[in-house]
Parts: structure tokens; sequence; C-alpha cells
């Protein structure tokens, strides 16, 4: 029998069985084959050990996807481990959160020397040199929960007992087994590109440059996110919650409630103290930008309010409003507008009524109307006292063209994110993107009326404009503001897990929902019943509903 595989406009017959990467080889011969992750077919995923039996297309996934990406992370992590397990036996050990384009690992009773980590990177390359193979093993459930609490991995022990399937798919590293939720590479000698750097008191590991593969990412300073993750990660652990088994202990032992509670406390608290940092530095206006989903319209909003506690009256301003035309922006190579792009903003213009405003003038304000998607005609008049500081909303908020005609110590800038702290275990993170995703298709879909397919099919788009608009100047900010709630997994869990599970899989996005879906298995969700306690000004509230800052939804910002 002879099976015929296509990649794009190239075919090949093959008399039997074939390799996902024998196959590829086969079609695409030019290309190194250490620059292949896997292989799509349809809407799975294939890791170069598969073996294909019938007649496909397939599309090569390299490390320029975001698919590549995420299997040649997990494939480097393992290699990490067992090398940091060789080096200091018995140490524990967490994979916290991603920086710039590395990742921040803690160890947990050892803070690490330079000497540390030049053992670990060179053992590391001594498992590469060996060429190691990671074997696909499929257990049932209960032999992985006994062989991970045998090697003191409770938090992965306790996570998989929550899994709805009675077997896994777990890898083996020369003797050593883990489980890394998604496809792996062949072979520890597809990751020979990594480094590692001290970052006391961890270390990075960073991955490999997305603009050159070949060489490792530069090393990306990021003081003030990492003093919020930090700080995030400890209430995490103070609160019982720092992965997913946690949190799943806590809604069986009915601690939502009071989890809830005290994690809107503590935002509550930081925005008093937010505001006070304002009002101490005498700013005149507060810019305020962030990636998708991150709660900016309801930050800013309730930032307003604790200002005013201040005796402050502010006026919200949203750069929205200085949109040009829709049919003015210029056109991108691909012969669509960058609705992103600084340019679709009439920059000039708003520095112009900025600087009106801050020198006591009355400014004519534009408005700008997203159902015509062009400027009203009529502008709006606008004067503001010296106790009226504007707090200003967009996506290009902290860009320097927009605030560099005025005098910086009038402005304060603030970066907003949702930066989870809550891993699913020990060596496995939830991605920042992943869940503010989650946000995304929730809110799009109850008060947008957009179907998550669509929600899904834009997010390359809206990542792509992330990536080159905001967070190039995320570290020009101020101060750092984490969005992110402990306790609104589970609440996604009850409400996203079957919208995801309706996606059919024939869509070109169901990998993304599939990936999803994978990390939502694992959580119980929260009883509904409990959203009672979410306060009506809660940032959850934009994406769940019930946020009494909004008389009309569909104004919600449209990041």
């Amino acid at each position: 029998m002879t099976y015929t595989i296509s990649v794009a406009d190239r075919s090949y017959t093959f008399d039997r069985p074939v390799a996902v990467a024998d196959a590829l080889k086969a079609l695409l011969p030019e290309l190194d084959p250490l620059d292949m992750m896997g292989a799509f077919l349809s809407s799975r995923v294939l890791e170069l050990t598969d073996v294909i039996d019938q007649d496909c297309d397939l599309r090569p996934i390299t490390y320029q996807d975001e698919e590549g990406r995420r299997i040649y992370e997990r494939s480097l992590r393992f290699v990490f481990l067992l090398a940091a397990g060789r080096c200091f036996p018995g140490e524990d050990l967490m994979i916290e959160h991603s920086i710039g384009q590395g990742l921040y690992v803690h160890f947990e009773n050892r803070r690490l020397t330079q000497a540390d980590v030049d053992a670990i990177e060179e053992e590391m390359r001594h498992i590469v040199s060996m060429a190691l193979p990671f074997k696909r093993r499929r257990w049932t459930r209960e032999k992985a929960i006994d062989y991970f609490r045998m090697k003191g991995g409770e938090d992965k022990a306790r996570l998989l007992s929550y899994r709805p399937y009675t077997y896994f798919d777990v890898y083996e590293l020369d003797g050593e087994y883990e489980y890394f939720y998604g496809a792996m590479l062949p072979s520890t000698a597809y990751t020979p590109v990594f480094s590692l750097r001290l970052y006391a008191p961890g270390l990075i590991t960073t991955l490999p440059s997305r603009a050159d593969p070949k060489r490792p990412a530069g090393f990306l300073s990021l003081p003030k996110h990492m003093a919020v993750y930090r700080e995030s990660h400890d209430w995490c652990r103070m609160l019982g919650c720092a992965t997913v088994a946690q949190l799943n202990g806590l809604i069986e032992k009915g601690g939502m409630r009071e989890l809830i509670r005290v994690n809107e406390a503590l935002h509550d608290k930081t925005l008093s103290e937010i505001a006070q940092d304002i009002v101490n530095r005498g700013a005149r206006a507060v810019f305020i930008a962030g990636p998708s989903s991150s709660g900016k319209t309801t930050f800013a909003n309730r930032l307003s309010i604790h200002l005013r506690v201040n005796r402050l009256r502010p006026v919200i301003i949203s750069m929205d409003d200085f949109y040009i035309d829709r049919d003015k922006i210029p056109l991108e190579e691909d012969g669509r507008p960058d609705l992103e792009a600084l340019t679709a903003l009439d920059v000039e213009l708003f520095r112009s009524c900025i600087s009106s405003l801050l020198r006591g003038e009355e400014t004519m304000m534009p408005r700008f109307n997203f159902e015509t998607k062009k400027r009203e005609e009529a502008m709006v008049p606008l004067r503001i006292e010296p106790d009226q500081p504007l707090i200003v909303e967009g996506i290009h908020a902290l860009n320097p063209e927009i605030y560099k005609s005025f005098d910086r110590r009038l402005i304060c800038l603030v970066y907003i994110s949702q930066l989870t702290s809550v891993n699913l275990d020990y060596h496995n993170r939830i991605r920042t993107t992943d869940a503010r995703l989650l946000r995304r298709l929730v809110r799009d879909m109850q008060f947008r009326g957009t179907r998550p397919e669509d929600t899904l099919a834009m997010w390359d788009s809206v990542r792509e404009g992330e990536e080159k608009w905001i967070f190039p100047y995320q570290e020009e900010a101020d101060i750092v503001f984490n969005s992110a709630l402990h306790y609104e997994l589970p609440f996604f869990r009850a409400i996203a897990y079957d919208i995801l599970r309706a996606v059919p899989e024939d869509d070109p996005n169901f990998v993304r929902c599939n990936r999803l879906l994978k990390i939502l298995h694992y959580m119980l969700p929260a009883d509904l019943s409990m959203m009672d306690e979410i306060p009506p000004l809660s940032i959850l509230r934009e994406f769940l509903g019930g946020n009494t800052l909004y008389l009309h939804p569909e104004n919600y910002d449209e990041d």
C-alpha cells in the first residue's frame, strides 16, 4: 500500500508508513531537519516521531510558529530539569513565568550563584550533545500519580488526579519522567540553542531568538515587571493558590469566597497606593497602556475613584477618540489598514489637545464614532482645573511619540497587564497570553456577539500588534499594575469550557482552542453562585459582566 503526503504544492508517495520527520525531509530537503518542530495535520499537532499511514496534507511547524516555540520550550525545559536534578539532587524548583524570550526559574530553598548557573548550563550542554531521545510512554492515571508522588512531585500528582481521562502520555529522558501538556521534539539534539543567566535569587533560561532561531535571544531586563511578578507569586503562596491543584483544593474546601475577598482587597489596596503615588508626584496626566484584555478601562475608572478620594476630580480621556477616519488609515503590505498602528491615530491633534488642556485652556476635543468609523463633525469643549488630572487610556499611551512634547515631570506612565502567577504545577506554567485570551473569548461572546472561532482567528493579529506597539514600551512605565486575579481561572473554567468545546475540530484555530481546553481540563469549575462575591467594580466584571461602571457594554475598549 502506498501513501501520498503533500506539503503546499509538493507531494511524495511512500510505499510504507513513514515518520513525520522523514516525510518532511523527503518533501523539503533544502531545510535543516533541526529547524522542524513538528507538523500540523488538519487540527492536530504531530510530533516528528509520529508515524503517518494515510494520504494527507501536512503543514510543517517551525520556530516561527507559536506552536513550534512551545514545542521547543517544553523540550528545553525537560533538558533543564534533568540537568538541575543532576547538579542539585532533591532541590525543588518552580518554572515561574516568562521574561522577554526566556523563562524565570526559582529554586525553593537555594539562592543560586554564578557557579551554580554555570554548572547547570554545562550539564545541559552535555545532555544536548548526547542526543538523548524524548520517549513517549502511555501510563494509567494511577501509575502516573504514584510515580510523581514517589518522586516528591505532590503538586503534579494532585493535579493529574483531576484530569478527566484515565491515561497520560508522559515523557522519559534518560530514566526520568515528566508530563508536559503538549508535543515534544525527538531528542535533546534538537535543543542546542539556549543560554542561562543568573538573575538572583534564581536564573533565566533564554530561548532562541524569534528573529534568528540559531542564536539565543538577547537578555531583556524588566526589573519593574519582575518585582510585580515576585509580589504576585508571594501572595499566591500566602493564599495557598500557587498551583492549580492548590486552587482546586480551595474550591473543594469551600475557600473560594475568602480567596475572592482577599484578592479583591489586594487590588483595591494597590489601586489606593497607586493613586497616592500619583498625588505625591504631582502628576497632571496619567497615561495608561497595556495589552488586550488587561482591564484597562475598568482600571482607569477605578483609579479615577481613588483619585477622587484624594480630593481630586480626574477627567478620563480615551485615545480612541483620536483615531483618524478608517478610510484614511494607510494600508499595509497586505492591502489592509493596521488599526493598531500608531499611524491610525492623529498624534499631532492628540498632543495639541493635551498640551492645551494642561495649559488650562478651553480645548475642542474630538469624538470618534465606531459605527460610522469616522470622527464626528461636532467637537466637544473641555477645560480642566488644577485639581483635575487627566487619565488617558489607550494602547499607545506609553509610546514616547505620544508624550515627548510634554514635561515628563507632569506625566505618570502606568502599564497594566494580566500577569498570571498561578502555575499548572511547579514545572508547567500558565502563559499570560492564554489567560488573556480566555478573558477575551468570554467577553467577546457575551457582550459583542463574537463567535469564539472569530476571536481565536483574530488573536494572531492582536498579538502581533502587542509585540510591535505595546511590549517594547512596557518598561517605560513609572508604575506596573498586575490585573490578574488569583481566583479568576475557575470562573473561566465554568463559563469558557463549553464555549471552547463547541468549536469544531476542523476549525483552522482548533489547535489554539484545544490548548486552552487542556489547561481548563485540570481545573474545578467555580460555583457560579459565588459570582455575587465579586464586587461590581472588579476588573473581572469587565469580562464576566455586571460591572456597574458600564451602562453600555458596547462601549468597552476595542482592544
